[in-house]
């Protein structure tokens, strides 16, 4: 029996790997993140599958799922948005397992991020305007930030800033970004990235706030913040270059 993480992407059903999608199929028991996991992905779990909302479950009822279905040899398709290595609260999940003795493998997926970059048509590295990219949150109601990694600190990089869970909060992220950043620094928020209610603002940092009002957006938000959102006269990369040595 395996506890199978499985990264099912930041919101088209279309968008879950070969694997994820064959690891589903394969496992009698379904955990999956409420509204956050397309519900269409659930179409793959075989006939008679348990399947179990953790939206309104804490850790512990978590963990009896998971208990429960070592116990019975089945193993558990336990799905995450976009991708579990980044905001997924899957850390303290494979803890609780490593002391439980229960066995468990990783599958990635989308992240959120990368499909708001699809979306906008854009790269986040550009050549010798942006090779940095930083994810992060802000601390609000849920745990706190370690000492640093306030974005006051993180933007003194000046590197393209992404901000997962924070889109609520979005006229602070402009007082604490514009000192570093500059009012007119380009900015955009991608909700629901990939999705077909998919909402995409573009601005700086000196209406954004204005716009997210607006639009009503407060959550399944990615902000992203940085030069690469407008960069267009750079340097072609080393990668493809005549001079590079083949």
């Amino acid at each position: 029996m395996t506890v199978h993480f499985i990264g099912a992407g930041p919101g088209a059903a279309d968008l879950i790997t070969v694997r994820g999608r064959d690891l589903i199929a394969a496992s009698p028991v379904c955990l999956y993140a409420g509204a956050l996991v397309p519900v269409e992905l659930l179409d793959y779990c075989p006939p008679g599958a348990r399947k179990v909302d953790t939206a309104s479950l804490n850790l512990d009822e978590i963990l009896a799922e998971l208990v429960a279905a070592h116990e019975a040899g089945l193993d558990v398709a336990r799905l995450h948005s976009g991708d579990p290595a980044v905001f997924s609260a899957m850390a303290e999940q494979m803890r609780r397992l490593d002391a439980e003795g229960i066995p468990y493998d990783v599958t990635p997926g989308v992240p959120a991020f990368a499909a708001a970059a699809a979306s906008l048509g854009r790269e986040l590295t550009v050549p010798e305007v942006g090779q940095t990219v930083i994810l992060t949150r802000i601390a609000a109601r849920a745990t706190a930030m370690p000492d640093g990694e306030d974005l006051a600190t993180l933007g003194l990089s000046r590197g393209t800033i992404v901000l997962h869970l924070a889109v609520q909060h979005i006229e602070r992220l402009v007082d604490e970004l514009t000192p570093n950043y500059g009012a007119d620094c380009p900015v955009a928020v991608v909700a629901r990235a990939s999705r077909a209610d998919e909402v995409i603002l573009r601005g700086t940092l000196a209406d954004i706030a204005g716009q997210v009002r607006a639009a009503g957006i407060l959550r399944t938000a990615v902000v992203i913040v940085g030069k690469v959102l407008a960069a267009d006269n750079f340097r072609d990369s080393h990668l493809y270059s005549t001079v590079r040595a083949r």
